[in-house]
This record gives structure tokens, C-alpha cells and sequence, in this order.
């Protein structure tokens, strides 16, 4: 298989915002390893036995479920022990695995920033595809300079899968996915902005980076845990004007 590229990344902290509770906290993260580049279609096609018809591309239509799949079948491949379980769609991580995995979003926007602090970490024209370049497809990785951590395309491109839950009082199942794609203004092709979908949704310009490291204790890991998640399902609280609870 087409080696994943991964760049390790030491300990560090980052500040994430939950707008619906107007909460802003910090993140303290352990040493991980985070995908130089997005998973290309040539290895996806590798993993999973498909065709890539544009092998340097980032893989995109990967739903949140088949991104977790395919974390998976990288480990084994590998021979790493998986970082996931299944009981029907219900998905376990064990955070003491060495396989690959999704990031967390701490972990990501860490990665994403490599140490800027500003919504970019370079000239928007000169690190990422949107829709300021014209074009109407993701476009091949690497195409634009990389960020500080040696990584392309954490901004624009695709947007990119997280293992966190984007808000369940409101969304109930939807999982995070970060960093913009090619048909996005420069507004959402930001470090901070979060959008999400349902685990099985998948679109054109939604793909995945590969992170690796155990990490945490179970039930907890790089700024989130099961806990949290059941807190955040309780729709009580301030709410943005026009949200309302999921039920």
C-alpha cells in the first residue's frame, strides 16, 4: 500500500469554543501523529479493494462511519491493533490502541494551527483551495504551501472528519468535520470553524486525515470523553438564537 504519511506531533494546548454554551476552554494534548496529507483515493482504493479514477486526490463522499472503517483496515494492514470496535453503528474507541484513528478535534485544530493564532496560519491564496481559485473539484494534495507541522491542506481542499460529537442537544448524532473545502469562501475556511454531519452522510467535499498515538485513559482522550458528551446532550442551557433543542 501507498505508505500514510504521518508527522508526529509533541505535547501542546489549545483553546476550543462551544458557541452554543458560550464557552471557550483549553485543551492540554499529549504527543500524537497526524496525517501529513488527507487519504488520497489511491489509498483508499488500497484499503478498502476500489478503483481510484484520480489517485492523488483527497478520497471525498467518505461518510464519518466508512472514515472509521477505514481507520480500521489501515491498522490492520499494518499490523496495529485497531483503535475501534462496532456493535451495529455504535462505535467504541479504545484509546490505548497504537492504530490509526480519527483526530480528535483538539487534536486537529492543534495540527491545523501549528501555532498561529489567527483564523490562517498563511495567506489564504497561498495555503489552501477555495472558491476564491475557481475550481470545481478537490484539488491534488499538497498543491498549496504547508503549515508550520509540515502538513498541507488543513485548510480548504476538504473538509476532514473528527471523532467528536458536534452538538448532540442539538444534532443528536452528528459528528464534527473541519478545515473548509474548495467551494467555500474564505468565512468557513477558517481554524476554528466547525460544521458537522450524520455519521452515514457524505458529500463531494468531505474527506479524512489519519491521526495515530494512544492516548488518555478510557472513556477520555485529547479534549474529549464520553462524559462530556452526555452533559452537552442535555439541551438545557442558552441556546443561539433560531437553535432549539433536538427534543
Amino acid at each position: 500500500m501507498t505508505d500514510i504519511e504521518m508527522a508526529p506531533l509533541p505535547a501542546g494546548r489549545v483553546e476550543l469554543h462551544d458557541a452554543r454554551r458560550r464557552l471557550r476552554r483549553t485543551v492540554e494534548l499529549e504527543p500524537f501523529e497526524i496525517g501529513v496529507f488527507a487519504v488520497t483515493q489511491e489509498q483508499l482504493a488500497e484499503l478498502l479493494g476500489e478503483t481510484a479514477v484520480h489517485p492523488r486526490r483527497p478520497a471525498t463522499d467518505v461518510s464519518w462511519l466508512r472514515a472509521v472503517r477505514l481507520c480500521n483496515a489501515a491498522s490492520e494492514w499494518e499490523g496495529l491493533d485497531p483503535a475501534y470496535t462496532f456493535d451495529g453503528e455504535e462505535v467504541a474507541w479504545h484509546v490505548d490502541a497504537d492504530g490509526f484513528r480519527l483526530p480528535t478535534e483538539a487534536e486537529w485544530e492543534f495540527a491545523c494551527r501549528a501555532g498561529s493564532t489567527g483564523p490562517h496560519y498563511g495567506p489564504l491564496a497561498e495555503i489552501a483551495w477555495t472558491s476564491a481559485d475557481g475550481v470545481s473539484s478537490p484539488q491534488e494534495v499538497g498543491g498549496k504551501l504547508p503549515n508550520l507541522h509540515g502538513l498541507f491542506d488543513t485548510l480548504g481542499n476538504v473538509w476532514e472528519w473528527c471523532w467528536d460529537l458536534l452538538d448532540p442537544a442539538r444534532y443528536g448524532e452528528y459528528r464534527v468535520f473541519r478545515g473548509g473545502g474548495f467551494a467555500d469562501d474564505a468565512w468557513s475556511v477558517r481554524a476554528g470553524t466547525r460544521r458537522g454531519g450524520a455519521p452515514r452522510m457524505h458529500h463531494d467535499d468531505v474527506g479524512v486525515r489519519l491521526a495515530r498515538g494512544p492516548v488518555g485513559r478510557p472513556g477520555a482522550a485529547q479534549g474529549w470523553s464520553a462524559e462530556a458528551d452526555r452533559e452537552r446532550s442535555d439541551p438545557a442551557g442558552p441556546l443561539p438564537s433560531g437553535w432549539t433543542p433536538l427534543r
